[in-house]
Order: C-alpha cells, then sequence, then structure tokens
C-alpha cells in the first residue's frame, strides 16, 4: 500500500514539474475568459485610451500640458472599470456609482454630508 501511495505521489510530482517547465507552450493555447486580467494604464494618455476620461472628467489637458504623473489612482480605476464592465455603464456614472460606495463606506450620504447624529453644521 506504501508503495502505491508513493509511486502516485512521485508520478504526480514529476507531472507537476513537466507542466511548469512547459508552461510557455500550452498555457496560451487554454480558453481564458478577458475578463481574469486586464492591464491598468499607467499613465494619462493611457487612462484617456481605456476609456477613463468623458466631457466631465477631462484628462487632455493633463497629456497636453505634459503630466509626468503615473495617471489616475491604481485601486479606483480597478473600481471603475469592474463597475463599468459589470453594470454596462459609461464612465462618468461608473465614477459616480465608485464615489457613493465609497462615501457609504466612510459613512457619509449621498448628499456629501456626514451620516454622525452628532455633527452639527452651520450653513
Amino acid at each position: 500500500m506504501a508503495y502505491i501511495l508513493y509511486s502516485i505521489s512521485l508520478f504526480l510530482m514529476v507531472l507537476a514539474t513537466i507542466l511548469y517547465v512547459t508552461r510557455t507552450r500550452w498555457l496560451p493555447v487554454l480558453p481564458l475568459p478577458e475578463y481574469v486580467y486586464t492591464r491598468l494604464p499607467s499613465s494619462f494618455s493611457r487612462d484617456i485610451e481605456s476609456g477613463l476620461s468623458s466631457g466631465a472628467f477631462d484628462l487632455s489637458a493633463n497629456v497636453m500640458a505634459g503630466d509626468s504623473r503615473a495617471g489616475l489612482d491604481e485601486q479606483g480605476k480597478k473600481a471603475v472599470q469592474k463597475i463599468m464592465k459589470s453594470r454596462r455603464v459609461g464612465f462618468d456614472e461608473a465614477r459616480r456609482i465608485y464615489t457613493e460606495q465609497r462615501f457609504a463606506k466612510n459613512n457619509i450620504g449621498p448628499d456629501g454630508l456626514p451620516r454622525d447624529p452628532k455633527f452639527v453644521s452651520f450653513s
């Protein structure tokens, strides 16, 4: 019985090693869906190309000014793109949904006022 267990484990280790070494040949053949991994843009011009810009949120001025920053926030881009794909909405609507979700997470109402019962506003 021990020989069978040893033989099976040795066979699986050899098989795993062979698959790991030859992964460059068989991995591109696998049908992976597109949503598994999408590379995020790393500059304002790439943000515009990937649809993360609109009339109300225009990044073209940053590109024309030669802005060398890395672009928009990585976590925000991931969340907005996920909302755009899952709910099939445009960039402005996805950005609004993302902002409202962040507001709710931080105990802020959709109107921008804190939900804290001790909050006092003089306006």
